[in-house]
Parts: C-alpha cells; sequence; structure tokens
C-alpha cells in the first residue's frame, strides 16, 4: 500500500491548500530519511520501509537527527504534527495498526507574547492617515477603513475578511457572518465605526472600484476589481501603518482591549472562533503584562 500521500494530501480537507502540501512535504521527507536510515553504507536495502515498519524508537530517532542538523524547534514542531497528522490517517483508514507517534515529545515552540498596537498607532491606522495615502481615491480609501475596522473593531482573521461575501453583513443589525477555519461559521457583532465603514463602502466605492464580471459577490476587490486576497490585505496595511506591522495584529489587539475592558475568556474565545480556550488564553498573559506595565510605570512602590 505505500506510504499514499496523494490520499492523505486530499483527506485534509479541514485545512489550507498550502498546510496540505507541507504535511505531504514533511511526510514525505521522513520517509526518505527513514529508507537512507535503513541502508547501511556500502549495502543495498532490501525494500524500503512502509508506514507498518515505523516504531516509536523510529520517530524518537528522526526528531534527535533534526536536533543535530539544527533545526529549529518551531521547525521540529511543526514536522512533527505533520507526522503526528499522518500517522492518526494511516490508522484511521487501517494502513497502520497502531500511532507510531503516542509518546514522541517534541520541543514547544516557545510561543511569543503577541505584539499589542499602541494608541498612536490605531490612531494612524483608522483615524489620521499618513500624508503618503492622502492623494488615494475615495473608493480606495472607504475600502482600506473598512477592512482595517473588521480586522480591529471584530478581530478578524485576514482570510475571513478575504472571504466575506456581500450577502453575509448586515450593517443595519450591525452584524456579520464570518467563514473561520474548517469551514466554520459564526456570527460575530460589528461595531459602530466598522458598520458605518462597511456600510459606505457598499454604497459608494464598491461600485466603483469592482468589476462586475470578476468580482462577483466579493465583498472586498483589489484595485483591478477583482476579489481582494491577503497579500493585498498586506500590501494595504504596510502602507497606512505608521510602523510596521501585520493584520494579526489587529486581531491581538482587539482581543487584548476586550480582556482589558473586562470581557470573559470565552466570550472572547467565541467572538475569535477559536475551538480551544487554550489558544485564547494568550492573551490573558497580554492583558497581565499591559496592567504589570501600568503599575510599574504608575506605582510609588513597584
Amino acid at each position: 500500500m505505500g506510504w499514499d500521500l496523494d490520499a492523505f494530501a486530499a483527506s485534509t480537507v479541514s485545512v489550507r491548500d498550502d498546510t496540505a502540501a507541507m504535511y505531504r512535504r514533511e511526510v514525505a521527507a521522513f520517509a526518505e530519511w527513514l529508507a537512507a536510515s535503513r541502508a547501511a553504507p556500502g549495502s543495498i536495502a532490501a525494500r524500503d520501509p512502509d508506514p507498518g515498519d515505523v516504531d516509536l524508537r523510529a520517530i524518537r530517532r528522526y526528531l534527535a537527527h533534526l536536533s543535530t542538523q539544527g533545526y529549529a524547534r518551531r521547525t521540529m514542531a511543526r514536522k512533527a504534527t505533520a507526522l503526528r497528522r499522518y500517522f492518526r490517517w494511516a490508522q484511521r483508514t487501517d494502513r497502520v495498526a497502531a500511532d507510531p507517534t503516542i509518546g514522541a515529545v517534541t520541543p514547544t515552540r516557545g510561543r511569543h507574547l503577541p505584539r499589542v498596537l499602541r494608541s498612536e498607532e490605531l490612531e494612524a491606522l483608522l483615524d489620521k492617515p499618513r500624508p503618503a495615502v492622502a492623494d488615494d481615491s475615495a473608493a480606495r480609501r472607504q475600502r482600506d477603513l473598512a477592512v482595517l475596522e473588521l480586522l480591529y473593531g471584530s478581530g478578524l482573521r485576514v482570510g475571513e475578511v478575504c472571504a466575506i461575501r456581500v450577502g453575509d453583513v448586515d450593517t443595519r443589525r450591525r452584524r456579520l457572518i464570518v467563514r473561520g477555519k474548517g469551514a466554520k461559521e459564526r456570527v460575530v457583532p460589528l461595531s459602530e465605526p466598522a458598520a458605518a465603514a462597511v456600510a459606505e463602502w457598499l454604497e459608494e466605492g464598491r461600485a466603483e472600484m469592482a468589476d462586475p464580471a470578476a468580482a462577483g459577490d466579493a465583498l472586498f476587490v483589489n484595485l483591478y476589481g477583482r476579489p481582494l486576497n491577503t497579500q493585498a490585505v498586506r500590501r494595504l496595511l504596510n502602507r497606512r501603518a505608521s510602523t510596521q506591522t501585520n493584520p494579526h495584529a489587529l486581531r491581538h489587539t482587539f482581543a487584548t482591549h476586550l480582556l482589558d475592558g473586562g470581557a470573559d475568556l470565552r466570550q472572547v474565545q467565541e467572538l475569535l472562533g477559536h475551538s480551544d480556550l487554550g489558544s485564547t488564553q494568550i492573551y490573558t498573559h497580554v492583558s497581565m503584562e499591559r496592567l504589570r506595565k501600568v503599575v510599574e510605570e504608575n506605582h510609588p512602590r513597584a
């Protein structure tokens, strides 16, 4: 039966195409390493190993090999994740009797606290655009502001913003249907500035910028009238930002500001579309760090 990497990649319907391709590459790299390690110097292996030959010892040897090659912890964690995903699938489809990755310990990724934008950075993005964008057309300014208000005001992922359709938006009731990871839908509230910015874009700017034949029902379009993609959003942000940042920083800032204001962690989890509360808990550390700085800067006995 072999490694069946095409079937494995086809099974990963819940992830993006580039992530599925990455999983495939990592498993293929492991299979190549395994075949090379089974062949003693100067000899020929009796046969190439298949998934059923893999045990926990082989997984541990591979991870040790990666460590000696100087791979970063984040890279090693990614490779281990691909193997876990593959062998779970192989066991589920009766390609292996047991999952050999169970019990394998990999380095943690060493998560960094996400950066939160300062008030002056938000002001430059949302209220006082830089002179460099002063000559933009009114339609382009309307689109950019609507995108930025959704990234910060609703804490959306950049891919979620690009996936919004015109029919997903209800500016009157100030709510929005969002398609998140794994094609999961959620309904999020729109902030008043976001609702106003999106309404203005829909009423004025989109009709001017969108190519009816190419735009379809995409809410946001690029300068050529086609649906906006994630790279275009990053370029948009780079033009507008006063300091180097990225779209996800606005999502971090949204979550942190909610917790700073007293929001419940599970409410923030629902708004962000996190399936695991652990993914949301990192923002409690950000908020605590911000509060600690306030104390250090303002308390006489800090």
